[in-house]
């Protein structure tokens, strides 16, 4: 029998620290219950009286002691050199030990980025790392990357971005032939910046890619494509600008229901329907960002991540470490190369 994926948690990470970390596996192995192993990562006490707390002290969880944690306002870079000994650092030797098959932390995100490239390093023929986001849409969902990793970028590497987001999105969200677009201001070729112009160049010529073109903002809501890329700077302004209209969204609905006494009779009738769409858009539905690029697997999750976002990230990381997403990577780019030379 083949082993299950063996997930590690950076325990001390996030605004919720070991309390979600703990509640978010008891919802995980309700769920998947023999599909994963776990081990968190962080203050042995502190993550023991929160497994206490919440009844999973008896699960089959493994707990690796690490005395520091690396908080939210340290500089990335100089956190991920020096404090080998956090939380983060020694969930990240496991991973390249090889003692757990992935790592996810919803601490510092600059941090883990570095410290993923320090102590992992990059996949053969990745130049650069990216973040890739989730968008719910219409047409089931857009993969857009990067979204943080990479606030400059060279257009080569929106080209390896391209395809670490078609792996993606065929092997974790079912697309058979992904849709590729370049974000830019305008469906035109004659359109974007020095870097959008050179790069969608590069990618009318990229081999195993199914690009369809620039694509606009609008289309990351639209479902227009499954893949979109774009530099990190760019797209995470698209990511907090989505997180943003939702919350915006919400409290306009609740707004109209204090305000109007129709809609408070009628809400009762609505409540299924606003559960369902509220699923489909709510980002603890999916968790955590994965670090396409790295030699491991590494993703990150929100700061505000409580008990469901952690349950999700779970499910992902799994079903990525069972998928070879890395290995897939690994494989389209180098056969894009060869393809070029």
């Amino acid at each position: 029998m083949a082993s299950v994926p063996h997930i590690g948690i950076d325990a001390m990470g996030g605004d919720h620290g070991p309390t979600a970390v703990a509640e978010g596996a008891v919802l995980a192995f309700r769920e998947m219950p023999g599909r994963f192993r776990l081990t968190l990562v962080g203050d042995e006490r502190e993550i023991r009286a929160a497994l206490r707390r919440a009844h999973a002290h008896e699960l089959p969880i493994e707990v690796v002691h690490a005395a520091e944690r690396i908080e939210m306002s340290e500089k990335a870079a100089a956190a991920a050199r020096k404090k080998s000994g956090s939380s983060l650092g020694v969930l990240t030797q496991l991973h390249k030990e090889g003692k757990v098959d992935a790592l996810f932390s919803a601490g510092n995100t600059g941090a883990v980025v570095a410290t993923a490239l320090l102590g992992l390093g990059r996949l053969e023929a990745v130049s650069r790392p990216a973040l890739a986001a989730f968008m719910p849409n219409p047409g089931g969902g857009t993969v857009v990357l990067d979204v943080g990793a990479n606030s400059e970028c060279k257009a080569p590497w929106l080209v390896q971005f391209a395809h670490m987001g078609s792996v993606y999105a065929r092997y974790l969200l079912g697309r058979e032939e992904p849709r590729v677009g370049l974000l830019s201001i305008g469906e035109e070729e004659t359109k974007g910046n020095a870097l959008t112009l050179e790069a969608l160049a590069l990618l009318r010529r990229a081999q195993h890619l199914n690009f369809i073109g620039n694509v606009e903002g609008r289309d990351v809501f639209k479902g227009s494509c499954d893949v979109v890329v774009t530099d990190g700077f760019t797209g995470n302004v698209v990511l907090k600008t989505a997180e943003s209209v939702v919350t915006l969204l919400t409290h306009m609905a609740k707004q109209e229901l204090k305000r109007d006494l129709l809609a408070r009779i009628g809400a009762p009738f609505m409540l299924p329907g606003i559960r369902r769409l509220k699923a489909e858009i709510d980002w603890e539905e999916y968790g955590a960002a994965p670090l396409l690029g790295v030699n491991g697997v590494c993703f990150i999750g929100h700061g505000a991540s409580k008990a469901r976002a952690i349950r999700s990230a779970i499910r992902t990381m799994s079903r990525f470490v069972e998928q070879r997403v890395n290995q897939h990577i690994r494989e389209e780019i180098e056969a894009d190369h060869d393809t070029a030379a």
